[in-house]
């Protein structure tokens, strides 16, 4: 029976996981429209300035600055207007001392014009216009290459996709981009008493549910799952399930099977995969110390336990990372949280990593984190949290009233 020696905390257990993958994710150029949560594979540098030419950035008349110096509502300045520019075209214009042209939002400057004054600013007078307000050189414009010059690096490789990147792409006429391919994460659940959600479970058995949580986990970082169905335990099963997954995918998942148990199989099937095998076996944190860390092929192979809680969190703390790595994006990416008020104390073992799941609701003072009390097999628990809370190893617990910072699921 395989036995806890040593229980690394996550980060430790992690890199040590890290430092056995040799396995690289490929690359591949698709349409940048269609690129939103993919990952850069290459840096990407602007091929023009961007604006291509100096506009307006208001509805108004283009001016000369200097010519509205000093101008106000009690001593206008009057302009003569001599044309408006074109929306989609350069001006045929040029402006001289003493000169205005009606221009839109978006508009290109005509030459000799290098502000623009808001169309609330000014009034008609005949054929001139009072300006009532005075504008400096570039108020109400962008210039030539303002956003980014020619040649500029815009993205860095590892950058994942959001929509403001690819508007940026597409603004400057990139209309495809070397990408990281998606990742092949393969599932593979165990155990007798495990059947397929669209069946009714007789007495002793359950719904398969780590396969579903965690496909969707996969898919969220930028994973695709690859389902391998349900395995008895067997271990002569378990393994020709594993070695398939393997050969076909670029990171493999065992749920159940992972704590030290008569019918542990899954430290073994993952050492007979082949060198190094088996890396980590139990991690120093609560839910989720039966976790599993092994490599083969230079892939990541990891055994999460079969409770719903612990395998979804340690998913988390493990399989998000090791797809991030392969996708090519940096470490120590920002994770979003929430500042909250704890309202009750929590106990901890120190030396443990523990994570809470919390629910956050808010009164007059700001948020506060509820902890959610359940064992690790209860999925509801995390249905009813609104995020996680983590507690060091180095601390005994959290006292109510701490500020906490929750890490939304």
């Amino acid at each position: 029976m395989p036995e806890f020696l040593t229980l690394l905390p996550p980060d430790a257990a992690r890199q040590k996981l890290f430092a056995a993958l040799t396995h690289r994710n490929g690359d591949t150029v698709i349409e940048t429209a269609a690129a939103l949560g993919r990952v850069t594979a290459e840096d990407v540098f602007a091929p023009h300035p961007l604006p291509a030419f100096s506009r307006s950035t208001v509805d108004g008349y283009a001016v000369h600055a200097r010519d509205t110096f000093g101008a106000s509502e009690s001593l206008p300045g009057y302009l003569r207007q001599i044309g408006e520019v074109p929306m989609g075209a350069a001006p045929e214009f040029s402006l001289t001392a003493g000169q205005c042209a009606l221009i839109h939002t978006g508009g290109m400057l005509p030459s000799g014009a290098d502000a623009v004054v808001m169309l609330e600013n000014t009034q008609t007078a005949g054929e001139e216009i009072e300006v009532l307000r005075s504008v400096a050189p570039g108020e109400n414009t962008l210039n030539i290459g303002e956003d980014v010059a020619t040649g500029n690096l815009i993205l860095k490789r590892g950058t994942r996709l959001r929509p403001a990147e690819i508007g940026g792409l597409l603004a400057l006429g990139i209309i495809n981009i070397r990408v990281a391919i998606i990742l092949t994460c393969g599932i593979i659940s165990t155990g007798n008493e495990i059947i397929s959600p669209n069946k009714t479970p007789q007495p002793g058995q359950v719904r398969d549910i780590n396969s579903y949580t965690l496909a969707s986990l996969i898919i969220r970082a930028g994973g695709q799952p690859v389902f391998y169905g349900i395995i008895p335990d067997q271990q002569e099963a378990l393994t020709v399930a594993a070695k398939k997954a393997l050969a076909e995918c670029d990171l493999v998942i065992i749920t159940a099977g992972s704590s030290a148990s008569t019918r542990d199989m899954t430290a073994d099937v993952i050492d007979a995969m082949g060198e190094p095998g088996v890396l980590v076996h139990g991690i120093n944190t609560r839910p989720g110390k039966p976790t599993i860390l092994g490599a083969c092929r230079g892939k990541a192979l990891i055994g999460l336990p079969g409770n719903p809680v612990s395998a979804l969190v340690n998913g988390g703390l493990f399989v998000v990372p090791v797809i991030e790595k392969l996708l090519g994006l940096p470490d120590g990416q920002p994770v979003a949280s929430v500042k909250a008020r704890l309202t009750v104390n929590l106990a901890s073992q120190a030396g443990r990593e523990d994570w809470w799941p919390v629910r956050l609701v808010r009164d007059e003072s700001g948020w506060l984190a509820e902890p959610i009390f359940g064992k690790s097999n209860l999925i509801f628990t995390l249905v009813a949290a609104s995020g996680l809370i983590r507690i060091e190893p180095d601390a005994n617990g959290l006292s109510a009233g701490e500020i906490v910072e929750v890490i939304p699921l």
